[in-house]
């Protein structure tokens, strides 16, 4: 498997590590119940299907990347910067 880092350009596997789902979010405040912060630290969905997942680039630029990749086939459609996903948030937050 090979992923077409954005900075780098395609890369084999080996040069990144997986970091876990793209889409789980952080409660808002330290203050949150209990149970928001039980469903985020440990509970996580198994999708079949396309998925975001977060990436580290460690063997060259470094970059945090957001991975669409379909957990069946492996195929992966998308790979963006994790700071243009972050921004992009924010902006539609703000909308």
């Amino acid at each position: 498997m090979r992923l077409n880092c954005p900075c780098c350009g395609p890369r084999g596997l080996e040069e990144f590590t997986y970091r876990g789902d793209a889409t789980v979010r952080r409660p808002e405040s330290p203050t949150a119940p209990a149970q928001d912060w039980v469903d985020y630290v440990y509970l996580r969905d198994n999708p079949a299907g396309p998925h975001r997942e977060l990436w580290y680039h460690g063997a060259g630029c470094r970059s945090w990347l957001v991975v669409t990749r379909d957990t069946r086939t492996h195929a992966i459609s998308n790979v963006v910067r994790a700071v243009d996903v972050a921004r992009a948030d924010k902006e539609g937050a703000g909308s």
